[in-house]
C-alpha cells in the first residue's frame, strides 16, 4: 500500500528507505555528481547545450539503481519534486559526512541487524 505524503520532512525517511543498499545510493550520487559538474561546466564555459544532458545524467544512474539494484519504483514518479530536492540533500549530507545519522533515523541499515555507520 502506497502512504501519500504531505510535507517532505515526512517523505524524507521513506526516501531513505527507498534507498537502503550501499549501491542504490552509490549510484545516486554517480549521477548526481554528474549534473552538478555539467551544470558548473555549463555556466563556465557558455556551453548551454550541456543542460541538456543534466535529466539524463541524473536520472540514468538513478533508475539503474532503482530497476537493478534496490527492485523498487522510483518515488520521482510520485513526488517528482521531493526526490530532487532529497536527492541533492542525500548527496549533500554523503559529501559532508552526514548521511549516517539520517539513515539510522529512518531505520536504514546495511545487512540484517547491522547499523550503517557512516553511510559513506
Amino acid at each position: 500500500m502506497n502512504r501519500a505524503y504531505s510535507t517532505f520532512s515526512a517523505f524524507w525517511p521513506f526516501y531513505l528507505r527507498e534507498h537502503s543498499l550501499p549501491r542504490t545510493r552509490a549510484l545516486h550520487y554517480i549521477g548526481t555528481s554528474l549534473v552538478v559538474l555539467l551544470a558548473i561546466a555549463a555556466v563556465v564555459t557558455g556551453t548551454w547545450w550541456l543542460l541538456l544532458a543534466l535529466p539524463i545524467a541524473g536520472y540514468f544512474f538513478a533508475w539503474i539503481a532503482h530497476f537493478r539494484v534496490e527492485k523498487n519504483r522510483p518515488a520521482t514518479f510520485t513526488y517528482p519534486l521531493w526526490s530532487l530536492f532529497a536527492d541533492f540533500r542525500m548527496w549533500w549530507l554523503w559529501l559532508t559526512g552526514r548521511l549516517g545519522p539520517e539513515l539510522d533515523r529512518a531505520g536504514v541499515t546495511d545487512a540484517p541487524g547491522r547499523s550503517n555507520g557512516g553511510g559513506k
